[in-house]
């Protein structure tokens, strides 16, 4: 083989496992960072991974919402209006949480099918609520009201 050829594949060849090496750890760090969205009803039919970082959203449940006296533990259920499912929180909720709106909580699902949550969003003004949670709203037949924009 002529050297100079030889020298061109060896620099194609590096350059192909480089860009492969990128491409593997790019997609490595992202599958890693994946959050899914579920409804209470995906988590009580069992189609949540355990102990795996999810987000779990719908309505709060009127009178749900039960806080520890002496700590910042919260305790909550959400519901599609099909199932419900109990999320645990501690930390200050935000200040527009309230039972009967549409929240997102971040955290992963324990073996008892409580969502122990590390981060809770609700959502920012009257007409807003996670496009997420309108969808799987829509999807149970309930009314609500639609998604506006973020800003």
């Amino acid at each position: 083989m002529n050297p100079l050829r030889k020298k061109r594949l060896v620099i194609i060849l590096a350059i192909l496992v480089g860009v492969g090496a990128a491409v593997g750890l790019a997609l490595s760090a992202l599958q890693q960072n994946i959050n899914l969205f579920y409804t209470p009803t995906q988590i009580a039919n069992g189609e949540a991974p355990k102990d795996t970082r999810i987000r779990a959203g719908g309505m709060v449940e009127k009178g749900s919402l039960v806080r520890s006296g002496d700590s910042l533990d919260a305790k909550f259920n959400v519901t599609d209006f099909n199932k419900t499912v109990t999320i645990t929180y501690r930390g200050i909720l935000p200040d527009l949480f309230r039972e009967g709106q549409g929240i997102v909580a971040l955290g992963k699902l324990n073996a008892d099918d409580v969502v122990v949550a590390d981060e809770v969003l609700a959502k920012h003004d009257e007409k807003y609520m996670p496009p997420e949670v309108a969808k799987a709203l829509k999807d149970s037949g309930q009314s609500a009201p639609a998604p506006g924009k973020e800003g």
